[in-house]
Protein backbone atom coordinates (compact mmCIF):
# COMPACT_ATOMS: atom_id res chain seq x y z
CA UNK A 1 0.00 0.00 0.00
CA UNK A 2 2.72 2.46 0.96
CA UNK A 3 5.32 3.63 -1.52
CA UNK A 4 8.95 4.14 -0.57
CA UNK A 5 9.90 7.74 0.17
CA UNK A 6 12.62 9.31 -2.01
CA UNK A 7 15.83 10.23 -0.21
CA UNK A 8 15.18 13.96 -0.55
CA UNK A 9 11.69 13.59 0.84
CA UNK A 10 12.99 11.47 3.71
CA UNK A 11 15.24 14.37 4.72
CA UNK A 12 12.27 16.75 4.65
CA UNK A 13 10.23 14.36 6.79
CA UNK A 14 13.06 14.26 9.29
CA UNK A 15 12.98 18.04 9.48
CA UNK A 16 9.23 18.07 10.03
CA UNK A 17 9.43 15.47 12.77
CA UNK A 18 12.08 17.28 14.81
CA UNK A 19 10.99 19.14 17.92
CA UNK A 20 7.49 17.70 18.29
CA UNK A 21 7.82 16.91 21.99
CA UNK A 22 8.72 20.52 22.74
CA UNK A 23 5.74 21.80 20.77
CA UNK A 24 3.36 19.48 22.60
CA UNK A 25 4.75 20.62 25.89
CA UNK A 26 3.88 24.18 24.98
CA UNK A 27 0.21 23.30 24.78
CA UNK A 28 -0.05 22.37 28.42
CA UNK A 29 0.54 25.95 29.51
CA UNK A 30 -2.43 27.37 27.66
CA UNK A 31 -5.51 27.82 29.77
CA UNK A 32 -8.75 26.88 28.02
CA UNK A 33 -11.32 29.65 28.05
CA UNK A 34 -14.79 30.02 26.57
CA UNK A 35 -15.65 32.08 23.49
CA UNK A 36 -18.68 33.80 22.08
CA UNK A 37 -20.97 31.90 19.72
CA UNK A 38 -19.72 31.72 16.17
CA UNK A 39 -19.93 29.80 12.92
CA UNK A 40 -18.32 28.64 9.74
CA UNK A 41 -20.38 27.06 6.95
CA UNK A 42 -20.17 23.78 8.87
CA UNK A 43 -21.04 25.28 12.24
CA UNK A 44 -24.68 25.22 13.35
CA UNK A 45 -25.15 28.79 14.57
CA UNK A 46 -24.97 30.80 11.32
CA UNK A 47 -24.42 28.14 8.66
CA UNK A 48 -27.35 29.64 6.75
CA UNK A 49 -25.69 33.07 6.49
CA UNK A 50 -22.90 32.60 3.94
CA UNK A 51 -21.95 36.29 3.66
CA UNK A 52 -20.04 35.92 6.93
CA UNK A 53 -18.38 32.62 6.07
CA UNK A 54 -14.61 32.34 5.64
CA UNK A 55 -13.74 29.74 2.99
CA UNK A 56 -9.95 29.84 2.57
CA UNK A 57 -6.83 31.83 3.45
CA UNK A 58 -3.64 32.01 1.39
CA UNK A 59 -0.31 33.59 2.33
CA UNK A 60 2.77 33.43 0.10
CA UNK A 61 5.80 35.38 -1.04
CA UNK A 62 4.71 37.03 -4.29
CA UNK A 63 6.27 35.08 -7.19
CA UNK A 64 6.74 38.16 -9.39
CA UNK A 65 7.66 40.53 -6.53
CA UNK A 66 9.66 38.50 -3.98
CA UNK A 67 10.11 41.45 -1.64
CA UNK A 68 6.36 41.45 -1.03
CA UNK A 69 3.88 39.10 0.62
CA UNK A 70 0.43 38.35 -0.79
CA UNK A 71 -2.48 37.64 1.57
CA UNK A 72 -5.77 36.35 0.16
CA UNK A 73 -8.95 35.71 2.15
CA UNK A 74 -12.03 34.23 0.49
CA UNK A 75 -15.61 34.32 1.71
CA UNK A 76 -19.11 33.15 0.81
CA UNK A 77 -18.85 29.61 -0.61
CA UNK A 78 -20.74 28.02 -3.51
CA UNK A 79 -21.67 31.14 -5.44
CA UNK A 80 -23.65 29.86 -8.41
CA UNK A 81 -22.55 32.12 -11.32
CA UNK A 82 -26.08 32.55 -12.71
CA UNK A 83 -27.61 33.14 -9.26
CA UNK A 84 -29.48 36.37 -10.02
CA UNK A 85 -31.21 38.70 -9.87
CA UNK A 86 -29.34 40.12 -6.86
CA UNK A 87 -26.14 38.12 -7.31
CA UNK A 88 -23.44 38.36 -4.65
CA UNK A 89 -22.02 40.94 -2.29
CA UNK A 90 -20.05 41.38 0.91
CA UNK A 91 -22.10 42.06 4.02
CA UNK A 92 -22.27 45.74 4.92
CA UNK A 93 -22.79 45.09 8.64
CA UNK A 94 -19.50 43.30 9.17
CA UNK A 95 -15.75 43.73 9.36
CA UNK A 96 -13.70 41.41 7.14
CA UNK A 97 -10.19 41.20 8.58
CA UNK A 98 -6.85 39.58 7.78
CA UNK A 99 -4.82 39.39 10.98
CA UNK A 100 -1.02 39.08 11.16
CA UNK A 101 1.03 37.81 14.12
CA UNK A 102 4.63 38.94 13.61
CA UNK A 103 5.94 37.83 17.02
CA UNK A 104 4.73 34.23 17.33
CA UNK A 105 2.82 34.86 20.55
CA UNK A 106 -0.58 33.98 19.09
CA UNK A 107 -1.85 37.57 19.09
CA UNK A 108 -2.26 39.84 16.09
CA UNK A 109 0.18 42.70 15.60
CA UNK A 110 -1.46 44.02 12.44
CA UNK A 111 -4.79 43.60 10.72
CA UNK A 112 -6.17 44.73 7.38
CA UNK A 113 -9.84 45.58 7.94
CA UNK A 114 -12.33 45.84 5.07
CA UNK A 115 -15.68 47.56 5.58
CA UNK A 116 -18.17 47.44 2.68
CA UNK A 117 -20.99 49.72 1.58
CA UNK A 118 -23.92 49.09 -0.78
CA UNK A 119 -24.62 51.63 -3.53
CA UNK A 120 -27.45 51.92 -6.08
CA UNK A 121 -27.63 53.83 -9.34
CA UNK A 122 -31.06 52.53 -10.31
CA UNK A 123 -33.73 50.97 -8.12
CA UNK A 124 -36.43 51.17 -10.77
CA UNK A 125 -35.46 47.80 -12.24
CA UNK A 126 -35.14 44.20 -11.18
CA UNK A 127 -31.87 43.90 -13.10
CA UNK A 128 -28.39 43.91 -11.57
CA UNK A 129 -27.41 45.89 -14.68
CA UNK A 130 -29.51 47.45 -17.42
CA UNK A 131 -26.97 47.16 -20.23
CA UNK A 132 -23.42 45.99 -20.99
CA UNK A 133 -21.09 47.05 -18.17
CA UNK A 134 -17.82 48.32 -19.61
CA UNK A 135 -16.44 50.06 -16.52
CA UNK A 136 -17.01 50.11 -12.77
CA UNK A 137 -18.62 53.55 -12.98
CA UNK A 138 -20.91 52.52 -15.84
CA UNK A 139 -24.42 53.91 -15.32
CA UNK A 140 -25.80 50.55 -16.49
CA UNK A 141 -24.48 48.86 -13.34
CA UNK A 142 -27.53 49.25 -11.10
CA UNK A 143 -25.90 47.98 -7.92
CA UNK A 144 -22.29 48.23 -6.83
CA UNK A 145 -20.21 48.09 -3.65
CA UNK A 146 -17.35 50.16 -2.33
CA UNK A 147 -15.08 49.60 0.67
CA UNK A 148 -12.80 51.34 3.12
CA UNK A 149 -9.53 49.68 4.10
CA UNK A 150 -7.84 50.35 7.44
CA UNK A 151 -4.51 49.06 8.72
CA UNK A 152 -4.80 48.35 12.45
CA UNK A 153 -1.87 47.96 14.82
CA UNK A 154 -1.80 46.10 18.15
CA UNK A 155 0.39 45.54 21.18
CA UNK A 156 -0.17 42.54 23.43
CA UNK A 157 -3.43 41.92 21.63
CA UNK A 158 -4.78 45.43 22.30
CA UNK A 159 -5.37 47.99 19.52
CA UNK A 160 -2.89 50.86 19.45
CA UNK A 161 -3.67 52.66 16.21
CA UNK A 162 -5.51 52.74 12.89
CA UNK A 163 -4.56 54.17 9.50
CA UNK A 164 -6.95 54.61 6.56
CA UNK A 165 -5.38 53.08 3.44
CA UNK A 166 -8.30 53.36 1.00
CA UNK A 167 -11.68 55.11 1.04
CA UNK A 168 -14.58 54.33 -1.25
CA UNK A 169 -12.59 51.87 -3.35
CA UNK A 170 -14.67 49.91 -5.90
CA UNK A 171 -15.51 46.22 -5.62
CA UNK A 172 -15.45 44.09 -8.76
CA UNK A 173 -19.07 42.98 -9.44
CA UNK A 174 -20.45 39.51 -9.98
CA UNK A 175 -19.73 38.10 -13.44
CA UNK A 176 -23.35 38.10 -14.60
CA UNK A 177 -22.65 36.83 -18.13
CA UNK A 178 -21.20 37.75 -21.50
CA UNK A 179 -24.09 40.01 -22.45
CA UNK A 180 -23.71 41.97 -19.21
CA UNK A 181 -19.93 41.84 -18.71
CA UNK A 182 -18.37 41.58 -22.20
CA UNK A 183 -14.85 42.19 -20.84
CA UNK A 184 -14.68 41.10 -17.23
CA UNK A 185 -10.87 41.30 -17.15
CA UNK A 186 -11.16 45.06 -17.63
CA UNK A 187 -13.43 45.29 -14.60
CA UNK A 188 -10.99 43.21 -12.55
CA UNK A 189 -8.14 45.53 -13.56
CA UNK A 190 -10.12 48.62 -12.57
CA UNK A 191 -10.87 47.12 -9.16
CA UNK A 192 -7.17 46.42 -8.47
CA UNK A 193 -5.71 49.38 -6.61
CA UNK A 194 -2.00 50.26 -6.37
CA UNK A 195 -0.76 52.63 -3.67
CA UNK A 196 2.52 54.61 -3.69
CA UNK A 197 3.65 52.63 -0.63
CA UNK A 198 3.81 49.47 -2.74
CA UNK A 199 0.53 48.10 -1.37
CA UNK A 200 -1.85 46.51 -3.86
CA UNK A 201 -5.46 45.67 -3.00
CA UNK A 202 -8.30 43.85 -4.71
CA UNK A 203 -11.84 43.06 -3.60
CA UNK A 204 -14.43 41.32 -5.73
CA UNK A 205 -15.65 38.05 -7.12
CA UNK A 206 -13.23 35.31 -8.19
CA UNK A 207 -13.25 31.65 -9.09
CA UNK A 208 -13.00 29.49 -5.97
CA UNK A 209 -9.34 28.37 -6.05
CA UNK A 210 -9.77 25.47 -3.63
CA UNK A 211 -9.80 22.17 -5.54
CA UNK A 212 -10.96 19.08 -3.65
CA UNK A 213 -13.50 16.27 -3.52
CA UNK A 214 -16.05 16.89 -0.75
CA UNK A 215 -17.98 13.65 -1.23
CA UNK A 216 -16.20 12.45 1.86
CA UNK A 217 -19.20 13.61 3.88
CA UNK A 218 -21.40 10.93 2.27
CA UNK A 219 -20.07 8.16 4.54
CA UNK A 220 -16.59 8.53 3.12
CA UNK A 221 -17.17 8.82 -0.62
CA UNK A 222 -20.41 6.96 -1.08
CA UNK A 223 -19.65 4.21 1.41
CA UNK A 224 -17.88 2.10 -1.22
CA UNK A 225 -15.33 4.48 -2.75
CA UNK A 226 -17.50 4.94 -5.83
CA UNK A 227 -17.77 8.74 -5.65
CA UNK A 228 -14.26 10.14 -5.98
CA UNK A 229 -11.99 12.37 -8.04
CA UNK A 230 -14.58 15.12 -8.56
CA UNK A 231 -13.69 18.77 -7.94
CA UNK A 232 -16.70 19.68 -5.83
CA UNK A 233 -16.01 23.42 -6.06
CA UNK A 234 -15.60 23.48 -9.82
CA UNK A 235 -17.79 26.16 -11.39
CA UNK A 236 -18.46 28.09 -8.19
CA UNK A 237 -17.20 31.53 -7.24
CA UNK A 238 -16.28 33.27 -3.97
CA UNK A 239 -15.85 36.81 -2.69
CA UNK A 240 -12.15 37.68 -2.45
CA UNK A 241 -10.14 40.21 -0.45
CA UNK A 242 -6.47 40.30 -1.47
CA UNK A 243 -3.57 42.43 -0.25
CA UNK A 244 0.01 42.55 -1.50
CA UNK A 245 2.31 44.34 0.93
CA UNK A 246 6.08 44.85 1.24
CA UNK A 247 7.23 42.05 3.55
CA UNK A 248 9.28 44.46 5.64
CA UNK A 249 6.09 46.28 6.62
CA UNK A 250 4.55 43.26 8.38
CA UNK A 251 7.60 41.49 9.84
CA UNK A 252 10.00 42.26 12.68
CA UNK A 253 13.66 42.96 12.07
CA UNK A 254 15.55 39.68 12.13
CA UNK A 255 12.31 37.66 12.42
CA UNK A 256 10.73 37.02 8.98
CA UNK A 257 8.01 34.56 10.08
CA UNK A 258 4.38 35.65 10.33
CA UNK A 259 1.16 33.91 11.36
CA UNK A 260 -1.96 34.71 9.31
CA UNK A 261 -5.67 34.13 9.67
CA UNK A 262 -8.90 35.84 8.64
CA UNK A 263 -11.98 36.62 10.68
CA UNK A 264 -15.43 38.08 10.11
CA UNK A 265 -16.97 40.23 12.81
CA UNK A 266 -20.68 40.96 12.55
CA UNK A 267 -22.44 43.92 14.14
CA UNK A 268 -25.02 42.83 16.70
CA UNK A 269 -28.14 44.60 17.95
CA UNK A 270 -26.09 46.53 20.49
CA UNK A 271 -23.84 47.90 17.75
CA UNK A 272 -20.87 45.78 18.78
CA UNK A 273 -18.83 43.76 16.29
CA UNK A 274 -18.62 40.12 17.35
CA UNK A 275 -16.42 37.50 15.69
CA UNK A 276 -18.59 34.90 13.96
CA UNK A 277 -16.09 33.13 11.67
CA UNK A 278 -12.37 32.45 11.50
CA UNK A 279 -9.93 30.57 9.30
CA UNK A 280 -6.22 29.78 9.17
CA UNK A 281 -5.42 26.35 7.77
CA UNK A 282 -7.90 24.79 5.38
CA UNK A 283 -10.74 22.47 6.43
CA UNK A 284 -10.16 22.70 10.16
CA UNK A 285 -13.72 23.20 11.31
CA UNK A 286 -15.08 20.69 8.81
CA UNK A 287 -13.15 17.59 9.81
CA UNK A 288 -11.31 18.29 13.07
CA UNK A 289 -13.67 20.14 15.38
CA UNK A 290 -16.78 18.15 16.43
CA UNK A 291 -20.26 19.61 16.20
CA UNK A 292 -20.44 20.58 19.85
CA UNK A 293 -17.44 22.94 19.56
CA UNK A 294 -17.72 24.28 16.00
CA UNK A 295 -19.46 27.50 17.00
CA UNK A 296 -17.05 27.99 19.89
CA UNK A 297 -14.04 27.54 17.61
CA UNK A 298 -15.28 30.14 15.16
CA UNK A 299 -15.65 32.73 17.91
CA UNK A 300 -12.38 31.98 19.70
CA UNK A 301 -9.17 33.96 19.52
CA UNK A 302 -6.09 31.88 18.61
CA UNK A 303 -4.72 32.83 22.03
CA UNK A 304 -7.17 30.33 23.57
CA UNK A 305 -6.67 27.49 21.10
CA UNK A 306 -5.40 25.13 23.80
CA UNK A 307 -9.02 24.24 24.53
CA UNK A 308 -9.14 22.43 21.17
CA UNK A 309 -5.77 20.64 21.45
CA UNK A 310 -7.33 17.24 22.21
CA UNK A 311 -8.88 17.16 18.75
CA UNK A 312 -5.38 17.34 17.27
CA UNK A 313 -3.64 14.77 19.39
CA UNK A 314 -6.58 12.33 19.36
CA UNK A 315 -8.44 13.06 16.10
CA UNK A 316 -11.66 11.37 15.05
CA UNK A 317 -11.08 10.70 11.36
CA UNK A 318 -8.28 8.12 11.65
CA UNK A 319 -10.56 6.11 13.91
CA UNK A 320 -13.31 6.18 11.29
CA UNK A 321 -10.92 5.12 8.57
CA UNK A 322 -9.65 2.25 10.61
CA UNK A 323 -13.17 1.11 11.53
CA UNK A 324 -14.66 1.39 8.03
CA UNK A 325 -11.72 0.53 5.78
CA UNK A 326 -9.28 -1.11 8.18
CA UNK A 327 -6.65 1.45 7.27
CA UNK A 328 -3.48 1.25 9.35
CA UNK A 329 -3.19 4.63 11.06
CA UNK A 330 -0.98 5.82 13.93
CA UNK A 331 -2.36 5.49 17.42
CA UNK A 332 -3.10 8.44 19.66
CA UNK A 333 -1.68 10.64 20.97
CA UNK A 334 -0.85 12.16 17.58
CA UNK A 335 1.98 14.37 18.74
CA UNK A 336 3.42 14.33 15.23
CA UNK A 337 0.70 16.67 13.99
CA UNK A 338 1.30 19.58 16.34
CA UNK A 339 4.27 21.32 14.73
CA UNK A 340 2.95 21.17 11.19
CA UNK A 341 -0.39 22.71 12.08
CA UNK A 342 0.11 24.64 15.34
CA UNK A 343 3.65 25.80 15.96
CA UNK A 344 5.32 25.79 12.58
CA UNK A 345 8.22 23.52 11.62
CA UNK A 346 11.62 24.07 13.30
CA UNK A 347 14.16 25.71 10.98
CA UNK A 348 11.43 26.37 8.45
CA UNK A 349 8.53 28.48 9.70
CA UNK A 350 8.51 28.21 13.49
CA UNK A 351 9.06 31.61 15.16
CA UNK A 352 11.09 31.91 18.39
CA UNK A 353 9.13 31.29 21.60
CA UNK A 354 6.09 30.30 19.61
CA UNK A 355 2.73 29.82 21.25
CA UNK A 356 0.85 26.89 19.66
CA UNK A 357 -2.09 28.43 17.81
CA UNK A 358 -4.11 27.80 14.67
CA UNK A 359 -2.40 30.23 12.32
CA UNK A 360 -1.09 29.79 8.80
CA UNK A 361 2.66 30.40 9.28
CA UNK A 362 4.84 31.84 6.53
CA UNK A 363 8.59 32.42 6.42
CA UNK A 364 8.81 35.48 4.19
CA UNK A 365 12.59 35.09 3.76
CA UNK A 366 12.20 31.91 1.67
CA UNK A 367 12.12 32.97 -2.01
CA UNK A 368 9.44 31.73 -4.40
CA UNK A 369 10.10 28.40 -6.08
CA UNK A 370 11.04 28.49 -9.75
CA UNK A 371 9.05 25.30 -10.30
CA UNK A 372 6.44 25.03 -7.54
CA UNK A 373 5.47 21.53 -6.44
CA UNK A 374 1.83 21.06 -5.41
CA UNK A 375 2.97 18.93 -2.43
CA UNK A 376 5.11 21.72 -1.05
CA UNK A 377 7.51 20.89 1.77
CA UNK A 378 6.89 17.13 1.52
CA UNK A 379 8.55 17.21 -1.91
CA UNK A 380 11.35 19.59 -0.96
CA UNK A 381 9.60 22.81 -2.05
CA UNK A 382 9.99 24.89 1.11
CA UNK A 383 8.15 27.83 -0.42
CA UNK A 384 4.91 25.83 -0.27
CA UNK A 385 2.44 24.49 2.25
CA UNK A 386 2.62 24.21 5.23
CA UNK A 387 5.01 27.15 4.89
CA UNK A 388 2.16 29.51 4.10
CA UNK A 389 -0.20 28.41 1.36
CA UNK A 390 -0.04 29.17 -2.35
CA UNK A 391 -3.07 28.96 -4.64
CA UNK A 392 -1.59 25.88 -6.31
CA UNK A 393 -0.70 23.98 -3.12
CA UNK A 394 -2.62 20.74 -2.63
CA UNK A 395 -3.17 21.16 1.09
CA UNK A 396 -5.59 18.21 1.10
CA UNK A 397 -3.09 15.66 -0.17
CA UNK A 398 -0.31 17.11 1.97
CA UNK A 399 -2.38 16.98 5.13
CA UNK A 400 -3.70 13.53 4.32
CA UNK A 401 -0.23 12.11 3.98
CA UNK A 402 0.91 13.70 7.23
CA UNK A 403 -2.22 12.62 9.10
CA UNK A 404 -1.83 9.07 7.80
CA UNK A 405 1.57 8.88 9.48
CA UNK A 406 4.15 10.26 7.05
CA UNK A 407 6.17 11.71 9.91
CA UNK A 408 6.12 8.55 12.03
CA UNK A 409 7.25 5.97 9.51
CA UNK A 410 3.99 5.17 7.72
CA UNK A 411 5.00 6.15 4.21
CA UNK A 412 2.06 6.79 1.94
CA UNK A 413 0.84 8.53 -1.18
CA UNK A 414 -2.64 9.60 -0.19
CA UNK A 415 -4.77 12.01 -2.18
CA UNK A 416 -8.33 12.82 -3.20
CA UNK A 417 -7.70 12.54 -6.94
CA UNK A 418 -8.10 16.31 -7.45
CA UNK A 419 -4.64 17.77 -7.99
CA UNK A 420 -5.26 21.21 -9.47
CA UNK A 421 -7.84 23.94 -9.90
CA UNK A 422 -10.02 23.76 -12.99
CA UNK A 423 -9.01 27.28 -14.07
CA UNK A 424 -5.46 28.66 -14.42
CA UNK A 425 -4.31 31.30 -11.97
CA UNK A 426 -2.91 34.69 -12.94
CA UNK A 427 0.79 35.50 -13.08
CA UNK A 428 0.42 38.81 -11.27
CA UNK A 429 -1.63 40.25 -8.42
CA UNK A 430 -4.31 39.33 -7.39
CA UNK A 431 -3.44 35.92 -8.95
CA UNK A 432 -6.91 34.38 -8.41
CA UNK A 433 -8.70 33.21 -11.56
CA UNK A 434 -11.51 35.25 -13.05
CA UNK A 435 -14.93 34.23 -11.75
CA UNK A 436 -16.96 31.77 -13.77
CA UNK A 437 -19.45 33.64 -15.92
CA UNK A 438 -23.19 33.29 -15.59
CA UNK A 439 -23.12 32.37 -19.27
CA UNK A 440 -21.58 29.05 -18.29
CA UNK A 441 -24.57 26.76 -17.88
CA UNK A 442 -25.05 23.40 -16.31
CA UNK A 443 -25.05 20.37 -18.59
CA UNK A 444 -28.31 19.40 -20.25
CA UNK A 445 -30.38 19.75 -23.41
CA UNK A 446 -32.19 23.03 -24.00
CA UNK A 447 -35.67 22.87 -22.53
CA UNK A 448 -34.81 20.07 -20.13
CA UNK A 449 -34.09 20.40 -16.45
CA UNK A 450 -30.47 21.37 -15.98
CA UNK A 451 -28.36 18.87 -14.09
CA UNK A 452 -26.23 19.93 -11.17
CA UNK A 453 -23.82 17.06 -11.63
CA UNK A 454 -21.83 18.49 -14.53
CA UNK A 455 -20.91 21.98 -15.63
CA UNK A 456 -19.76 23.26 -18.96
CA UNK A 457 -16.95 25.63 -18.15
CA UNK A 458 -15.83 28.65 -20.08
CA UNK A 459 -12.26 29.85 -20.49
CA UNK A 460 -11.14 33.14 -18.99
CA UNK A 461 -11.47 34.78 -22.37
CA UNK A 462 -15.15 33.83 -22.47
CA UNK A 463 -14.88 33.10 -26.18
CA UNK A 464 -16.36 29.60 -26.03
CA UNK A 465 -19.90 29.63 -27.45
CA UNK A 466 -22.66 27.65 -25.80
CA UNK A 467 -24.33 24.92 -27.83
CA UNK A 468 -27.80 24.78 -26.36
CA UNK A 469 -28.86 21.88 -28.56
CA UNK A 470 -26.28 19.45 -27.23
CA UNK A 471 -25.59 17.96 -23.84
CA UNK A 472 -22.49 19.40 -22.22
CA UNK A 473 -19.71 16.94 -21.69
CA UNK A 474 -16.42 17.38 -19.93
CA UNK A 475 -13.34 15.73 -21.33
CA UNK A 476 -10.97 13.65 -19.24
CA UNK A 477 -7.76 15.31 -18.11
CA UNK A 478 -5.68 12.96 -20.22
CA UNK A 479 -4.31 10.96 -17.31
CA UNK A 480 -4.95 7.32 -16.62
CA UNK A 481 -7.82 6.75 -14.25
CA UNK A 482 -6.64 6.04 -10.73
CA UNK A 483 -8.60 4.06 -8.17
CA UNK A 484 -7.92 5.66 -4.80
CA UNK A 485 -7.90 3.96 -1.44
CA UNK A 486 -9.64 6.14 1.06
CA UNK A 487 -7.60 7.71 3.74
CA UNK A 488 -9.41 10.48 5.43
CA UNK A 489 -7.32 13.02 7.14
CA UNK A 490 -8.08 13.82 10.62
CA UNK A 491 -5.71 16.46 10.47
CA UNK A 492 -4.01 18.31 13.03
CA UNK A 493 -6.00 20.42 14.99
CA UNK A 494 -8.13 23.16 14.13
CA UNK A 495 -5.23 23.10 12.19
CA UNK A 496 -5.19 19.99 10.54
CA UNK A 497 -5.97 20.85 7.08
CA UNK A 498 -6.80 17.38 6.62
CA UNK A 499 -9.78 15.87 5.04
CA UNK A 500 -10.07 12.28 4.27
CA UNK A 501 -8.89 11.07 1.01
CA UNK A 502 -7.51 8.32 -1.02
CA UNK A 503 -4.37 6.46 -1.70
CA UNK A 504 -3.80 6.55 -5.38
CA UNK A 505 -3.40 3.22 -7.02
CA UNK A 506 0.03 3.48 -8.59
CA UNK A 507 0.71 -0.19 -9.05
CA UNK A 508 -1.47 -2.71 -10.79
CA UNK A 509 -1.33 -5.06 -7.84
CA UNK A 510 -2.76 -2.56 -5.36
CA UNK A 511 -6.33 -3.43 -4.39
Amino acid sequence: MWRKLPARRARIVGLLAAGTALAIGGLSGLAPLGATASSHAEAPLISGQPQYDNTDVYAFVSPDKPDTTTLIANFRPFEEPAGGPNFYRFANDAYYEVGIDSSGDGQRDYAYRFKFKDNYRNKNTFLYNTGPVTSLDDKDLSFYQTYDLDLLSYSNGQPTGSRRMLSGAPVAPSNVGRASMPNYQALRDQATKRLPSGLQVFCGQADDPFALDLRVFDLLYGGNLSEVKNDTLKGYNVQTCAVQVPSAAITRKGQPIIGVHSVVKRRNAAGQYVQVSRLGHCLVNEVVIPLKDKDKFNGASPWFDAQFAKYVTDPELPKLLKAIYNLDVPAAPRNDLVQVFLTGVPKLNQPPNVRPTELLRLNTSIPPAQNPNRLGVLEGDNAGYPNGRRLTDDCIDISLQVVAGELVGKKNDLGDGVDANDKPFGQSFPYVALPTSGSSVRGGVQGAALSGDSRQRQGDSETTQLNAGKAAAESEDGRSTVVPIVALTAGAAFITTGLLMWTRRRRADVD
